[in-house]
């Protein structure tokens, strides 16, 4: 298993467009995302270029059905 990486917000959309979220709505440093196939929603943290917390970034990569592995392979 792949460590978790050390990214920020805007590298988290990059993978998330590629598996084919597209923004939503974004209010404030939260943006929403989207992915229509599924119908499943993500929400990530954009505070400039400060890495988000472990724990949010686990979850972040569950809600998108990805794998550690999947994320890491993506960046």
């Amino acid at each position: 298993m792949a460590k978790l990486p050390s990214v920020s917000g805007r590298v988290v959309v990059k993978v998330a467009k590629s598996v084919g979220f597209e923004l939503d709505r974004q209010r404030g440093s939260h943006a929403v995302y989207w992915r229509d196939s599924d119908r499943r929603r993500i929400v990530i943290p954009m505070h400039g270029s400060k890495s988000l917390k472990p724990g949010t970034l686990r979850g972040i990569i569950a809600d998108m059905q990805l794998t550690v592995d999947e994320f890491v392979a993506r960046l």
